[in-house]
């Protein structure tokens, strides 16, 4: 029987003694409505102020209305991406064709440079593999002999 009469928690007992509420928080001045106080206004939030939040606010709305899903794009957006692929599509097509109206020099003189580009690819590749001592030597050898044929004439 005694234990009956204990309240279940602390805190219900807590509740029963205030007979406020629990209200933690006091109460304002100007809800009293004293015609001397100014009363203060609630602060903009300057993100959902914006043009272009409450735009956006309204087609998300609007396509939630409609049962249009998230992943679905607005139609300005669709047709700028379109636009952008057909212009990619266009300049693809544009450089095909030039290449295709090349004269058959320049594609005789493209070949040649070509040609010339690997030979001196080769030719470096070639130099690297060389050790110094052997390009300090060769080096050494021209300008003696170039001395020598000097002093011969």
């Amino acid at each position: 029987k005694h234990l009956s009469s204990l309240p279940a928690s602390m805190y219900t007992e807590i509740q029963r003694e205030r007979p406020d509420g629990g209200n933690i928080l006091t109460h304002p001045d100007y809800i009293d409505g004293n015609p001397d106080l100014i009363k203060p206004k609630k602060l903009l939030n300057p993100v959902k102020a914006s043009k272009s939040h409450q735009e956006l606010h309204r087609e998300l709305l609007m396509n939630h209305k409609r049962g249009l899903g998230v992943e679905s794009k607005p139609e300005l957006q669709r047709v700028l991406e379109h636009r952008r692929r057909n212009q990619l599509i266009r300049q693809k097509k544009e450089e095909e064709e030039a290449k295709k109206l090349q004269s058959p020099f320049e594609k005789e003189l493209l070949k040649r440079h070509q040609r010339l580009d690997q030979l001196e690819k080769e030719q470096e590749k070639h130099e690297d593999h060389t050790p110094e001592f052997i390009k300090v030597k060769e080096n050494l050898r021209r300008t003696s002999t170039v001395t020598g044929d000097e002093k011969a004439a």
